[in-house]
């Protein structure tokens, strides 16, 4: 649209929503979706959240690994996740999801 209205852009387009921060601090988002997945798998061993929309919360990468995904298929394991968020998932635009077993 911009180039049909004669106007040239310059560079890649960055949409940012807030300003940037430093991805050694965690969000309030972050916060509170790790808390929500605590929760729900209190088995797991580790649990990542990272707001990945620049801070504003609406779009997230959760990385969660617990011994409750063993012998399940990946797109169980990943309904499990969305299970669990399906009150925060509403609020977001995005949400990315891996999962994982515990090493023996």
């Amino acid at each position: 649209m911009a180039a049909a209205a004669g106007l040239r852009l310059r560079g890649p387009l960055v949409l940012r929503c807030g300003p940037w921060r430093s991805f050694t601090s965690r969000t309030d988002g972050e916060a509170r979706v790790t808390r929500v997945l605590r929760e729900k798998f209190p088995r797991a061993s580790a649990i990542r959240v990272v707001d990945i929309s620049g801070g504003c919360g609406a779009m997230y990468e959760v990385h969660v690994e617990s011994e409750e995904f063993r012998e399940k298929r990946m797109v169980q394991q990943h309904r499990m996740v969305n299970q669990a968020l399906r009150e925060e998932i509403k609020n977001m635009h995005g949400l990315r999801i891996f999962t994982s077993t515990p090493k023996p």
